[in-house]
C-alpha cells in the first residue's frame, strides 16, 4: 500500500485529496452539528420565554386549578403557576414534582429521573414556571442538526467522485505518453506527442524528445561513421595488398626496396587513418558522456600541440611557433579535446606547407571572446572547398599531402562541443590558409 502511494502519482493525488475531503467534510459536519445544537437551544429557550409571557394575562390570580387529569400525561413541557405564598394554583401535568423556584430566569432542575430546563417569571403576584425535558430537547435538536449535516454527508461522496474523475482525466495524457513509450520498438526514436499534457509534465516530455533527438543523431552519426570508415579503409587495405604483391614479384633488390618503401608509406597512411578514426570516435564518446568543462589556458595547449608535431615540421624545415598569445585567453572546455583540435590544425598546416615554409599560431582575446588562429604559407584552399573540407573523409584536390580526410572534421566536432565556430580564409600575412576558431565568452 505504501509502495503504491509513493510510486503512483495518481494514487498519491487521489489518496491525499480524498483524505482531505473526508477531513474537511467531517470538520464541517462537526462544526455545523454543534452550531445547530446551540441555535436549537436558543430557539427552545426563546419559545419557553414566549410561552411564559403569553400566560400572564390568561390565568386567574388565585384559586387552585386542576391539571390535565390522571390519564396519559406529557412531561416534555410542564407549566406550573405559583402564588407569592407558595401555593400552586396551576400545573399542566400531575406529579411533575418540579420544585418551586425562588430564582427567576433559566435554571436546570433534576426531577423524575431527568433534567428539566426551567424558566420562571413573576407577574401580578404569581410565579409562572415553564419547564422542558432536556432529553426531549436534545432529541429534537439532534434531529434538526442531523438534517442540517445530511447535505454535507451526501455531498462528500459526490465530491470524492468528482475528484477521482478529474484526477483520472488530468493524468490520462500521462498514461497515453507512457503507452507510447512502452509500445515503441528499440530503434523508434521519433518524438513523443506532448498534446494536452499538463504544464508540469510537458517539459519532461520535451526533454525526453530532445534526448531521443540526440540519441538519433548519435546513431545516425555512428552509422555514417561505420559506413564511411568501411569505405575509406577499403582503399588503403587494397593498396597494401597490391604493394605486398609487388614486393613478392620484385625481380631485384632495387625493385624490392622500392616496394618496401611504398609498403611502409601505405602502412603509415593506414595507421594515420585508423588513429584519426579512433580519435574521432573517442571524442564523440566523450561528448556523449557530458564531461564537465574546466578553465583551459589556450597558450599552454598551443605549446603542447606544437611539441606533438615539431618533429615533422623540423624534418621539412618548416618554421613553426606561436606568433602571439594573450595572457587572458582562457576558455571553458576539455583540455585534451582542445589539444587534439589544435594538433590537427597544426598537423594539417604542416602537411600542406612546402618545405622551408612557415606555420604561425595566434591566440587573441577579442572583447569577452577568444580567437585561435593557425596560418600557413602553403598553397591555400579554393573558396568553394573551404566548407567541404570540414566534412568527414573529404580531401582537398591537392596531391602533395594526401591525408585521411578526418583532421578538420575532428576540429569541427570539438569546436561544436565547445560552442565555437570554425572559419577558413586566406592568410593575409603568410599567403596560405588561415583557420580561425572563435570561442564564446566564458559563463
Amino acid at each position: 500500500m505504501i509502495r503504491a502511494l509513493t510510486g503512483s502519482l495518481r494514487a498519491r493525488l487521489l489518496w491525499f485529496l480524498l483524505a482531505a475531503i473526508v477531513l474537511a467534510a467531517g470538520a464541517q459536519a462537526l462544526v455545523a452539528y454543534r452550531t445547530v445544537l446551540k441555535e436549537a437551544d436558543d430557539i427552545f429557550d426563546y419559545h419557553m420565554q414566549q410561552m411564559a409571557q403569553s400566560l400572564r394575562a390568561g390565568l386567574p390570580p388565585s384559586a387552585a386549578v386542576g391539571g390535565i387529569g390522571s390519564g396519559e400525561q406529557n412531561f416534555e413541557f410542564v407549566v406550573q403557576v405559583w402564588t407569592a405564598d407558595g401555593v400552586r394554583i396551576f400545573e399542566s401535568a400531575e406529579q411533575a414534582a418540579l420544585p418551586q423556584l425562588a430564582v427567576l430566569g433559566f435554571a436546570d432542575v433534576r426531577a423524575r429521573g431527568t433534567t428539566y430546563r426551567v424558566f420562571s417569571i413573576q407577574t401580578s403576584g404569581l410565579v409562572i414556571q415553564v419547564a422542558q425535558d432536556m432529553a426531549a430537547r436534545r432529541n429534537m435538536a439532534g434531529a434538526l442538526a442531523l438534517r442540517t449535516v445530511a447535505p454535507v454527508a451526501l455531498m462528500a461522496p459526490l465530491l470524492m467522485l468528482v475528484v477521482w474523475w478529474v484526477v483520472s482525466r488530468s493524468l490520462a495524457p500521462v498514461a497515453r505518453v507512457r503507452k507510447q513509450v512502452a509500445s515503441r520498438q528499440a530503434d523508434d526514436l521519433s518524438a513523443v506527442s506532448d498534446e494536452d499534457l499538463p504544464d508540469e509534465v510537458r517539459p519532461l516530455v520535451q526533454e525526453l524528445n530532445l534526448l531521443f533527438d540526440r540519441v538519433r543523431h548519435a546513431f545516425d552519426a555512428q552509422k555514417h561513421f561505420v559506413a564511411d570508415a568501411a569505405h575509406e579503409l577499403r582503399s588503403p587495405l587494397a593498396a597494401l595488398k597490391l604493394q605486398v604483391q609487388g614486393l613478392q614479384r620484385a625481380p631485384d633488390a632495387a625493385a624490392r626496396e622500392l616496394a618496401v618503401t611504398r609498403l611502409v608509406a601505405g602502412i603509415d597512411r593506414a595507421t594515420r587513418l585508423v588513429e584519426q578514426m579512433l580519435a574521432l570516435a573517442r571524442h564523440e564518446a566523450s561528448m556523449a558522456a557530458g564531461a564537465k568543462p574546466q578553465p583551459v589556458d589556450l597558450a599552454e595547449v598551443a605549446r603542447l600541440a606544437i611539441s606533438d608535431v615539431v618533429a615533422a615540421a623540423q624534418a621539412r624545415r618548416i618554421d613553426i611557433g606561436i606568433a602571439h598569445a594573450d595572457a587572458e585567453a582562457v576558455v571553458d572546455g576539455q583540455p585534451e579535446a582542445l589539444r587534439m583540435l589544435l594538433r590537427n590544425l597544426i598537423d594539417n598546416a604542416v602537411k600542406y606547407t612546402p618545405e622551408e615554409g612557415r606555420v604561425d599560431v595566434g591566440i587573441a582575446a577579442v572583447g569577452s571572446a577568444v580567437e585561435l588562429s593557425v596560418e600557413d604559407s602553403g598553397p591555400g584552399l579554393p573558396e568553394e572547398e573551404r566548407e567541404r573540407v570540414l566534412d568527414r573523409f573529404y580531401r582537398s584536390g591537392e596531391p602533395q599531402a594526401p591525408g585521411s580526410g578526418l583532421g578538420l572534421a575532428i576540429v569541427k566536432s570539438i569546436a561544436d562541443l565547445h560552442g565555437a565556430t570554425v572559419a577558413l580564409a586566406a592568410s593575409e600575412s603568410l599567403g596560405g590558409l588561415q583557420v580561425l576558431v572563435r570561442f564564446p565568452p566564458r559563463a
